[in-house]
């Protein structure tokens, strides 16, 4: 009885892109080999079918091989690649990075969920809907659940330490940090009405929302690592959604309201193309931006945030056909107006709620 056997010999670990795609899209040995050969690679190179088998199952056992290295501590990786001989990037960081890269329609998907394992009860249906394979799915998925269960207990900068950790590019910790915030808060995502929105949408967000909302954002985290706090920039500051409560004296005191819209319209004036329409609706807008706010004590208000701003102020300014320049001139003068109230006595507390409120509906409204 005889054996067949392959062996590949070489000292130098080569990535192709176009296999290693495959391999994270969840593909099998064989359904791999038939892409590749549809491809046309066996005319192109002149190989034969039964060397691009081989070919594919080399790959497959080296990115198996590699695969188990992202599971090592961090120090230990940084070590890996402080050492690394060559001159060139080590292959581990072409590794590290396609490994954790994400597809935006499976992302979209579970962006809010709780990370565990009722969510990832429900994967088999998103491979359905999206057309994702489930393996593709499941390694996503334990991707965002692996980073949430390292950082969530840090504190400092969520981006930076999601790169110190996982040797992450800039772009996909911030996305990465995006997921973790949003998974951290449960924002609700899924709702019809949000469907709109893409992940870049939100990751837009929530960058905004960690800069400006969070207790890094203002460096209120005490420095005795003992400490109980809250994390940094995971966790929305709690003192300032219970301060945004006063904002409410804008829409509740009528000569207030009726001042800010007067500054509002007086400085609009001739500017809008919608300036009838913003006149008649001004109130329910303002009450409705500033409601949002003064519900945010609440949890299932922090985490409907998303369903509010589309309900109280996107969907009325795109039924009266609001341009996005409009709105843009609109919110500007709405935030900026706000200083020349005499008996308003919260304007820092106004510009943090709305600095960051006025970049995100500049981001959901598609007009």
């Amino acid at each position: 009885m005889t054996s067949e056997l392959d062996i590949f010999v070489g000292n130098t670990t080569l990535i192709d892109e176009d296999v290693y795609r495959l391999w994270l899209d969840g593909y099998s040995v064989t359904d791999a080999v038939a892409l590749r050969v549809r491809s046309g690679i066996l005319e192109q190179t002149g190989a034969t079918a039964a060397v691009l088998q081989s070919d594919t199952m080399d790959h497959y056992r080296t990115f198996h091989m590699l695969e188990r290295l992202l599971h090592i501590p961090p120090s230990r990786q940084a070590l890996l690649i402080e050492r690394y001989p060559g001159p060139a990037r080590p292959p581990f960081l072409s590794f590290v990075g396609g490994y954790y890269a994400f597809d935006e329609a499976f992302v979209r998907e579970v962006l809010g969920k709780k990370l565990s394992k009722g969510t990832k009860k429900d994967l088999d249906d998103i491979s359905t809907k999206t057309g994702i394979t489930l393996k593709s799915c499941r390694r996503q998925f334990d991707n965002f659940k692996r980073v949430f269960k390292v950082v969530e207990e840090m504190r400092g900068s969520l981006v930076d330490n999601i790169q110190q950790h996982f040797l992450l590019s800039d772009r996909l910790a911030r996305d990465y940090a995006a997921i973790v915030f949003f998974a951290n808060n449960r924002f609700e995502t899924g709702k019809k009405k949000l469907q709109y929105l893409s992940f870049g949408d939100f990751a837009f967000c929530a960058e905004l929302m960690i800069q400006n909302w969070t207790l890094g954002a203002v460096g209120e985290a005490p420095i005795d690592p003992d400490s109980q706090m809250d994390d940094m920039d995971m966790d929305l500051d709690k003192e300032f959604l219970q301060d945004l409560k006063e904002l409410k004296v804008l829409v509740a005191d009528k000569d207030l309201l009726d001042l800010h819209k007067s500054l509002v319209c007086t400085a609009l004036r001739g500017k809008l193309g919608v300036f009838s329409e913003m006149e008649a609706n001004f109130k329910n807008l303002s009450r409705g931006l500033v409601n949002v706010a003064a519900k945010l004590t609440h949890n299932k208000d922090v985490r409907d945030l998303f369903v509010d701003l589309v309900e109280k102020f996107v969907e009325p300014c795109r039924s009266d056909h609001w341009p996005l320049s409009d709105v843009r001139f609109f919110l500007n003068q709405y935030s900026a107006s706000v200083h020349s109230l005499d008996g308003f006595r919260h304007q820092a507390l106004w510009d943090r709620y709305m600095g960051t409120l006025r970049g995100c509906l500049l981001r959901l409204y598609h007009d």
